[in-house]
């Protein structure tokens, strides 16, 4: 497939759009019928850059026909093309259907000749092949595709009138790529080559050529740059030379549609640029990074014994740097490795040439030990250094990318001549899109101290590539420098201590707060020589990252994802957040929620109380934001209307909120520390379970603001800590609930216990903070929980992926109920998740009145219907047909699907439901409790709306969601779906060999009574 970018080309799969006297429409051939007949109705539309080949029959009238072949000719021409006058169509070079000038004639060689030896015979066609020449152009980076001009080719027979009654006729549709690359550098292969300038260039726009482009630069035609080997085009009059120099066929119409249309391109485009200076201050404004440095460490390029490469994963960040140069980037890699490529080397040249000489010496086949003298880096580095570059340039040829290895020496900095080569080297290599691969020249620098690590061989201290790459940066004006080691990022203290902490961000200043520890298995340098060459290099304009490239899990994306903006690594900025990371709200919410569930139940009843006070008192300020994010939302006409009205406050919203939020403190004196069951293991052990707090919770939802008190509200009652992360479309309206949830913990001192997550996370970057939260409890779009549940990593999720309710309407249901509940579980919210989406009906009730009554009740609340498969075969005039009989349409809409047994229709349920909500209605008690006890999901009704799938409803005062799941917690979950367990053991002296055989004490393991719950 070949992307897109600022010129609409096509892409693969996309229809080819034609002009029919001026209307436009997509190109379509012949489609048949399910006995071969031609439709004339339905064609096949087609698609840029799939082939195909269709046939069916035509049927001709002989009465009317077989006299006037004129009229059967005109009627096998409109049945190719599915129009009259074909002479007056043409097709669009884009996809782009507005611009008149790129539309081209489409070349047609009708059928001329006469039939022979037969004066009742009618030359007609019966194959018609369409080709269309394309090509690529644009960005080199980023090419599209482009269509040149199509051909249609007649192939005619003899038809013989009365003979004939059904013509077999052929459509071919073939696409022809006319690219064709420049000739390219000498001694550089035809496919592996780029031009030195990321221009609009049209790669080929012949019909013809495979010598014009030789042709071209040689020519006499001035506005062309000339340079040895290649070929450039500048101005627009020039793409007119080169259409008049490859289009001297056909007609002019055509070869002056195509100069119009390359006359448009503008043609020196920048895709990523920005002025440099300033570093980024967030992650999320690193994919905008345009030069980049790529600085990888000895122990990312070297295998664990440090005697040659890690070609795995060299191989994987090699692609990875391909990709983003590919993608208009300019990479560039300082790299270490040559000494331990060297090493490999020359280990096996002295084995080999001493196990020669000893063989020789001693006559015998049995060889012994061969000792490897100690070898200095130097000459290692002098042996590796051409074959790890051989090795780049391998691999990068494997995506058409060539590399340049520059050799620098320290002096090489302090000269200022030096500097200035160095410097336009590497911007000529950029300009001519050539990924530098830079290393210090270890054979020539002077021997380091000896490294005892390294069991007799000495490497060049990493320290020296970690200021090489921030020099280069700084000198080069790079936008990032990525530095890779065998460590996750910077540490609080050195990594592998009990209380080392990965710092995510680090700023200017917080050296303090950092314990280094001492160096990787391989180098000098360490991490702390990393922090001050990525101080240096930030200090000049350049963001730096410092992440792993050794672990197998992430090493295989960890550029890319520090590209995006994820949080990889440690990140240094020189922008410090106003408020805490997201990281200390999470271990702030934890000490809060420790502090929380230790007051007694009825101080934690007194903050949910006054929490509900606050929504009724402060009403008018609530509905104030609220408004200002309904305005943004519709101003900017980024939410769907099911959104809106979830994101819509009113003021009976609030008055629910508040005596939902009264009826959780009224149930949650006893929540935490209940005492649920007691054992007396032996005298005087006894053995309590009692309930506690989860830890803390990550609630995640959008476009629900009253979301927020509610589960505020549990996890108060639950004694959890609590991080909130909003949609920014209900910012304004999270603000000030949390303002207010605030407000009301601050009676007891946990004003911290509750927090709002308002920096630039992302959703998956909050998933990953597997050590500071303990559950994640998504509200939102299916969509939402799906890719949260994707995200999270070593964290449960709680909720459920869709709403896909069902209600049964059973051969004994009442008249009076079913459309009442119907009207109910549909109409009444129907964003709701626990609101109908398909209404399974028995077969007896079709063409019932009984059924009629649903229909024109369902017309009337303007719900639009949808047949199911089986219930469209019963219909002449069905509605429309559903796509999937898993949708969750959360809109005034439903599917209708008919089932033969109430056996049918929990096979029905289990099979397309998502095991949310399922309802019978039926008088029948037999066939309601099969259903009560067959139907596996969360909650199952009997003559009940579904829409009583709430915590509220309940009684639970409020939920954090419905959960699907089969762990924990099920259904709508309130204040006990919050809690967990731990066993507490009281003994006096008590141990486990007392209870051995010969032991003096026995088990007794009697339950005991439960202390009386509070009766308020």
């Amino acid at each position: 497939m070949l992307p897109r970018s600022g010129n609409p080309g096509y892409i693969t799969g996309a229809p080819l759009l034609i002009a029919n006297s001026g209307a436009v429409q997509h190109m379509s051939v012949l489609r048949s019928e399910n006995d071969g007949s031609c439709s004339q109705f339905l064609r096949h539309t087609v698609q840029f850059g799939r082939n195909m080949r269709t046939g069916c029959k035509i049927s001709l009238s002989p009465v009317l026909e077989d006299s006037n072949c004129s009229y059967i000719q005109q009627k096998l021409h409109k049945a190719f093309q599915g129009m009259n006058r074909t002479e007056h169509f043409a097709i669009t070079g884009s996809a782009h259907s507005a611009q008149a000038e790129e539309w081209m004639t489409i070349l047609i060689q009708n059928c001329s000749v006469q039939a022979v030896n037969c004066s009742s015979c009618c030359m007609v066609p019966v194959t018609l092949e369409i080709q269309i020449l394309w090509t690529k152009v644009g960005l080199l980076s980023n090419p599209q595709a482009q269509v040149l001009g199509t051909r249609h080719f007649y192939q005619c027979q003899p038809l013989r009138f009365l003979n004939t009654s059904m013509v077999p006729v052929t459509t071919v549709v073939t696409f022809t790529d006319m690219t064709d690359w420049p000739e390219p550098p000498r001694g550089q292969p035809q496919m592996h080559w780029k031009l030195p300038f990321d221009i609009f260039f049209p790669f080929k726009i012949s019909l013809i050529c495979r010598r014009h482009l030789k042709m071209l630069c040689r020519a006499a035609l001035s506005p062309l740059v000339r340079s040895p080997g290649w070929c450039f085009v500048s101005p627009p009059h020039a793409i007119a030379a080169i259409s008049r120099l490859y289009f001297p066929c056909h007609n002019q119409r055509l070869r002056n549609e195509s100069i119009r249309c390359w006359s448009n391109i503008p043609f020196i485009t920048v895709p990523l640029s920005r002025a440099h200076g300033k570093s980024f201050a967030h992650r999320s404004e690193l994919k905008h990074a345009k030069r980049i440095v790529v600085k990888l460490g000895s122990a990312v390029v070297t295998r664990g014994d440090e005697c040659g490469l890690a070609l795995g994963r060299l191989a994987s960040i090699v692609e990875q740097v391909s990709m983003l140069q590919n993608q208009g980037r300019e990479m560039m890699i300082v790299t270490s490795g040559a000494v331990a490529f060297g090493k490999q080397r020359l280990r096996h040249e002295i084995l080999l040439s001493q196990s020669v000489r000893q063989a020789l010496h001693s006559g015998q086949s049995q060889l012994k030990d061969v000792a490897i003298p100690v070898l200095e880096a130097r000459a290692c580095a002098a042996a590796g250094q051409s074959g790890l570059m051989a090795l780049y340039e391998a691999m990068f040829t494997q995506y058409s990318i060539c590399a340049a290895q520059i050799l620098v020496t320290n002096l090489d900095f302090h000269d200022e001549q030096k500097r200035r080569n160095l410097n336009g080297t590497l911007h000529e290599l950029l300009r001519m899109n050539i990924v530098p691969i830079i290393n210090t020249n270890d054979a020539v620098v002077p021997p380091p101290e000896p490294n005892s690590d390294l069991q007799g061989v000495n490497v060049i201290s990493v320290k020296d590539n970690d200021s090489l790459a921030a020099r280069l940066a700084v000198e080069m004006k790079t936008d990032l420098l990525i530095v890779l080691s065998d460590v996750e990022g910077l540490f609080d203290n050195p990594p592998g201590s009990d209380d080392a902490k990965l710092i995510d961000i680090f700023y200017p200043g917080d050296q303090q707060s950092v314990t280094f520890g001492t160096k990787s298995r391989v180098g000098m340098g360490g991490m702390e020589a990393k922090v001050k060459a990525a101080l240096w290099a930030l200090q000049g304009g350049t963001s730096v990252v410092i992440a792993n490239g050794t672990h197998p899990k992430i090493s295989g994306h960890v550029i890319t994802d520090i590209v995006e903006g994820k949080k990889v690594g440690t990140f240094f900025s020189e922008v410090k957040p106003a408020g805490p990371t997201v990281e200390q709200q999470a271990e702030m919410a934890r000490a809060g929620g420790r502090t929380l569930a230790a007051l007694q139940p009825e101080q934690r009843a007194e903050i949910i109380y006054r929490l509900a006070d606050l929504l009724t008192d402060q009403r008018e300020e609530i509905l104030l934001a609220n408004k200002k994010d309904l305005e943004e939302a519709e101003n900017k006409g980024r939410l769907a209307l099911p959104l809106l009205k979830r994101l819509s406050l009113s003021t009976s919203k609030l008055n629910s909120l508040a005596i939902g939020l009264r009826q959780i403190a009224a149930s949650s004196q006893d929540s935490v520390g209940r005492v649920i069951r007691r054992t007396r293991i032996a005298k005087d052990l006894d053995l309590e379970q009692v309930t506690v707090p989860i830890g803390v919770l990550l609630v995640i939802f959008e476009s629900r603001p009253d979301c927020l008190p509610q589960v505020s509200a549990l996890a108060i009652a639950s004694g959890n800590g609590l991080l909130l992360k909003g949609g920014k479309e209900a910012a304004h309206s999270n603000q000030i609930l949390h303002h207010l949830t605030q407000e009301a913990l601050s009676i007891h001192g946990v004003r911290d216990a509750v927090q709002l997550v308002n920096t630039r996370e992302e959703v998956e970057d909050l998933c990953r903070l597997d050590k500071l939260i303990d559950l994640i409890i998504p509200r939102g779009s299916s969509q939402l929980v799906r890719n949260i549940q994707k995200a999270a990593k070593g964290i449960p999720v709680m909720g459920h992926s869709e709403g896909i309710c069902h209600v049964y309407v059973d051969t004994d249901a009442s008249v009076e109920k079913v459309t009442r509940i119907i009207r109910d579980s549909k109409c009444e919210y129907p964003a709701a998740c626990n609101a109908l989406e398909t209404l399974l009906i028995h077969r007896d009730l079709l063409r019932t009145p009984l059924f009629d009554q649903i229909i024109d009740m369902l017309r009337v609340e303007q719900v639009k219907i949808h047949a199911g498969p089986k219930f469209a075969s019963y219909l002449t005039f069905s509605p429309s047909e559903v796509k999937s009989l898993r949708t969750e349409y959360g809109d005034l809409e439903c599917c209708i699907e008919v089932v033969d047994s109430v056996q049918e229709a929990v096979e029905h349920i289990h099979k397309y439901g998502s095991s949310h909500t399922d309802v019978i209605i039926t008088e029948n008690e037999k066939t309601a409790e099969f259903f009560l006890q067959h139907v596996d999901s969360a909650c199952v009704f009997w003559n009940a709306s579904t829409r009583f799938s709430d915590g509220y409803r309940f009684g639970l005062g409020a939920e954090v969601g419905i959960s699907t799941s089969r762990i924990h917690a099920r259904g709508p979950v309130g204040i006990e779906g919050l809690l967990t367990t731990k066993w507490l053991l009281r003994g006096d002296n008590h141990v486990v060999s007392d209870f051995s055989e010969h032991g003096s004490m026995k088990y007794l393991h009697e339950s005991l009574p439960l202390p009386q719950r509070n009766a308020n």
